[in-house]
């Protein structure tokens, strides 16, 4: 009886111990394949540039690759709702913005929650939206463009493919007195690419993916949307300047798990990160599309998590007063 009391104690002993040894081993050999990266909007929008910069670098310090999956739909809404439901495990990250972390909670009513169905990781940084048009539109200049707006009413339309692009036209329309018609696009790719065609009048598109349009002499700009103009382009004017006073938003970017990931887990994917966003190259590919990279100390999970929060309790009354709508 002794012995197999003392084989049973031994037994008890070695199998309680295996979950945390094995718990630590998958820790420590993490990540063994490709990782998922949730971008929940269209392929070459502005997310998705910022999002296959900085997935690439993350490359060298994980030694797998991070695949970026779009899933479009709903101003990113079903993209973010695929990553809450995602297994926490480390495989399936979330790309998103101001507009699906902050804004959208106060437009639509959501299956999850933004905060508790997430572990923050990282804040990648931010830039400015441009008011642009057709190389070819006939305003010159902001107060041209206005003056436009208010006498060719059945004609001033505006592209929006998200909730910020909606709470920015509803921002130049109370600040201007003009009535815009709001055009839905899928992605905010397809609403630049509107313009650049001629099918709007208008779009606000973030400096990310509508720079290269702008130097291909494809579109017209009448200001950034920042305080400060954009270090990629210089001659571009602020709305402020421009004759909007204080008419000031950047959007900014961040990196995601679902809610559950192990902490260890956080950790690695937010020192890739920060390993991405120091690397020269990287850094001057996001410079180039007008990204402004939060400084080291700022790239950690605390700071996101009470930056998106301070977001919130800004935004969300802001949006609900100026009575956005789901087109």
């Amino acid at each position: 009886m002794k012995f197999h009391r003392r084989r049973f104690l031994h037994l008890a002993m070695t199998a309680g111990a295996l979950p945390v040894t094995s718990g630590f081993g998958w820790a420590q050999a993490y990540p063994s394949r490709p990782i998922t990266m949730i971008v929940p909007f269209t392929a070459g929008g502005p997310t998705d540039v910022v999002a296959r910069i900085v997935a690439e670098g993350m490359k060298a310090s994980l030694g797998q690759t991070v695949i970026i999956e779009n899933v479009a739909g709903a101003d990113g809404t079903i993209g973010v709702g695929r990553a809450a439901r995602a297994a926490p495990d480390g495989y399936t990250l979330s790309a998103g913005q101001l507009g699906t972390h902050v804004l959208n909670g106060a437009v639509y009513s959501l299956q999850y929650d933004l905060v508790k169905d997430f572990e923050p990781i990282s804040l990648l940084g931010s830039n400015a939206y441009i008011l642009i048009t057709n190389k070819t539109f006939p305003a010159k200049d902001l107060k041209e463009l206005i003056a436009w707006a208010k006498s060719n009413e059945d004609k001033a339309s505006v592209g929006v493919a998200s909730t910020t692009q909606r709470l920015l036209a509803a921002y130049f329309q109370n600040m201007t007195g003009t009535k815009l018609l709001i055009v839905p696009y899928r992605g905010a790719a397809q609403a630049l690419q509107g313009a650049v065609a001629g099918e709007i009048a208008m779009v606000f598109d973030q400096s990310s993916s509508s720079l290269q349009q702008l130097r291909a002499g494809n579109t017209r700009a009448y200001g950034v949307t920042s305080k400060t103009r954009l270090a990629a382009a210089p001659e571009i004017p602020t709305l402020d300047e421009a004759g909007l006073t204080g008419f000031d938003l950047s959007v900014w970017t961040a990196v995601w798990a679902p809610r559950g990931t192990p902490k260890e887990v956080i950790a690695k994917v937010n020192a890739a990160v920060a390993a991405s966003l120091a690397d020269s190259g990287v850094r001057q590919r996001l410079a180039d599309v007008g990204l402004e990279i939060p400084p080291q100390n700022q790239q950690t999970p605390e700071v996101l998590a009470a930056y998106q929060k301070a977001e919130i309790e800004k935004w969300w009354p802001i949006v609900k007063a100026a009575g956005i709508k789901v087109e």
